[in-house]
């Protein structure tokens, strides 16, 4: 059952790929100035929510979609703590965009989730 297509905002799939380009761009200053665990940290979860985004495309239930969005948002999550924390030190790259980014994604993920939960009762 493809339900990707029928429930999902039609920017999202392109949101999150974009994200995630900015993303790795973003681990990459990390990397080049030796700050790895986080620069790790944050290339894990902030590429993996568009990756659970694309698995809900071909879902084989409701339920399952909605768990792949949830497991999207707390993906976005934790990018949001690690992105907070670099927003915090002033030895970071300028990370205001991505957490701009981030919050855009979230709003259209909680939206979701919320609308298909309204549809299953």
């Amino acid at each position: 059952m493809n339900l990707q297509a029928k429930y999902t905002d039609s920017n999202l799939l392109s949101k999150t790929f974009d994200f995630a380009v900015n993303i790795i761009n973003y681990t990459s200053e990390l990397q080049k100035q030796n700050k790895f665990l986080i620069g790790n940290q944050l290339l894990k979860c902030g590429t993996a929510i568009g990756a659970n985004i694309k698995e809900s495309e071909n879902t084989e239930s409701e339920a399952v979609f909605i768990d792949k969005f949830e497991t999207a948002v707390k993906e976005a999550t934790e990018t949001k703590h690690w992105l907070s924390f670099c927003d915090t030190r002033k030895d970071y790259p300028n990370c205001k965009d991505l957490l701009n980014e981030l919050a855009e994604i979230t709003h259209i993920l909680n939206k979701t989730i919320e609308q298909q939960d309204e549809k299953i009762r």
